[in-house]
């Protein structure tokens, strides 16, 4: 049942050892162009994913609840300490604030989408692992770009896709009948925001608590649940 999420957390593990190890070669200027090459990559990411939305009013309601909520829990000063903490025992050249950076956007980018649900369902509902394995090869070579600028938060970010997907595909089959195409949908919608933010913020546009807005991506749920 799991197979396809281990695989996945593994191609992310083993693309971010490759990519610290790539790290270690890359003259600065070249790391500061890739970080710009990140950056437009989540704002294309981000730019291409708001067109699957289908109920706009649900897509903003779930940013103003969602991040509410954030704002309430303050998520983001929660990683930046997780990130302090990262940093007191695997020190890098890159600073405790690249770990925190690194982890943000590489758990949006890889835990984020439709293929992170359809993915787990399909591996909890048929056993097989198609989507999962394909968006393995995906995540892999990501991660060896992401860690290869962003240092070894890209590494951690592994655990949260395995928790994320586990869980789903977990309950597979209570999800089935909750997940719906427009839900599904909608929920892409508004993490395709939240990495557009990613992206902007990583150009230094915007200072905006990305964190923060992560609660706006379980919303739409509550939407289709009860209205």
């Amino acid at each position: 049942m799991f197979f396809g999420v281990i695989i996945n957390t593994l191609a992310i593990f083993t693309g971010s050892i490759i990519g610290l190890f790539v790290n270690k070669g890359i003259p600065m200027h070249i790391e500061k162009a890739l970080m710009k090459a990140l950056a437009l990559s989540a704002l294309y990411i981000g730019i291409t994913g708001l067109s699957s939305g289908e109920n706009t009013i649900y897509i903003i309601l779930s940013m103003v609840i969602g991040v509410t909520i954030g704002e309430i829990i303050d998520l983001d000063k929660k990683i930046n300490q997780m990130g302090d903490r990262l940093e007191s025992r695997f020190p890098g050249k890159n600073g405790s604030a690249s770990i925190s950076k690194g982890f943000v956007m590489s758990s949006l980018i890889m835990a984020v989408g439709a293929m992170s649900i359809v993915g787990p369902l399909e591996s909890g509902l048929t056993g097989t692992h198609t989507i999962l394995l394909t968006k393995s090869v995906m995540d892999g070579l990501t991660s060896i770009i992401l860690a290869s600028s962003m240092g070894i938060g890209v590494l951690f970010s592994g655990v949260i896709v395995f928790v994320y997907q586990g869980v789903i595909t977990l309950f597979a089959s209570g999800l089935d009948s909750i997940l719906t195409d427009p839900m599904i949908n909608d929920i892409n919608a508004v993490g395709s925001l939240i990495i557009l933010a990613l992206g902007l913020n990583i150009l230094e546009i915007t200072r905006i608590k990305v964190m923060n807005f992560v609660p706006a991506i379980f919303i739409p749920i509550l939407f289709f649940l009860f209205y």
